[in-house]
């Protein structure tokens, strides 16, 4: 993922609300979110390094990973997207695991980590060395630097998903896959500045990005009530945008009426 805003232990319905876009190169070979049939796992899949990028299982928990953009970083070590699947397939609580993972995060290419079940959630990244904390109450926000940088897309995704919770919305996803779909760039005296250049970090200012080599690939939207039963669906694209089709699942014991 590049784009993260989530509500966590905030909304009267859902314990945990969460929009995010996934960038990355079109060449690069995913399956479509799905149920797996070889873990109890929810979510995209990553054909090249297996693991992914964002998923579900069906007790509630959700993990979620981003890139650390630096291009002068080596960029050695395992997949990061086998941080998301591990989790969600693992036995330990959203704590217990933070602490372990915190004796290996450098075994890892540079993350972002957010891991949520019934009772906590965390954040962890290992740049610029291993990190976790505690997430609190609230709207939080992260992409490709350190948990709740202020990035002009981020923030903006936040206010997004905050007038969202505010107008009393609980089911109708719509206006927050348009927040995700937003190709409004920032202006420059409000990028960051992270190595890759002006233009560069022009062209990634905006939440969604269309390119024809590299751009959106999914756009996914999570939500889990109070008792772990939840909804995640997610649009995909094609180079320049081009739409590939949705897929919306429930887990647990869930109504959307």
């Amino acid at each position: 993922m590049c784009v993260i805003a989530f509500a966590w232990q905030v909304h009267p319905r859902w314990r945990l609300l969460l929009a995010g876009n996934r960038d990355e190169f079109h060449p690069r070979p995913s399956a479509a979110l799905t149920r797996w049939e070889d873990a109890p796992i929810i979510a995209g899949r990553d054909l090249q390094a297996g693991g992914s990028w964002l998923g579900v299982s069906d007790a509630g928990c959700c993990a979620v990973v981003t890139n650390v953009r630096d291009p002068r970083d080596p960029r050695n070590g395992a997949s990061r997207g086998l941080l998301v699947s591990d989790y969600l397939v693992g036995a330990e609580d959203a704590r217990a695991h933070a602490d372990r993972l915190l004796q290996v995060a450098a075994d890892y290419r540079p993350f972002n980590l957010l891991t949520f079940d019934a009772q906590a959630a965390f954040y962890l990244g290992n740049r610029p060395e291993p990190q976790a904390q505690a997430v609190t109450p609230g709207v939080h926000g992260l992409s490709n630097a350190d948990f709740n940088t202020p990035w002009p897309k981020t923030r903006a995704l936040m206010q997004r998903l905050q007038r969202w919770i505010d107008n009393g919305d609980d089911t109708d996803f719509a206006t927050l896959f348009a927040a995700l779909a937003d190709e409004q760039l920032a202006p420059d005296e409000q990028l960051p500045d992270t190595g890759v250049g002006l233009e560069l970090e022009r062209r990634l200012s905006s939440a969604f990005i269309r390119g024809a080599d590299y751009g959106t690939r999914a756009s996914t939207v999570v939500a889990i009530d109070h008792d772990g039963a939840g909804v995640i669906a997610e649009r995909r694209f094609g180079p320049e945008a081009r739409y590939l089709g949705e897929t919306l699942l429930r887990f647990g014991s869930l109504s959307l009426a």
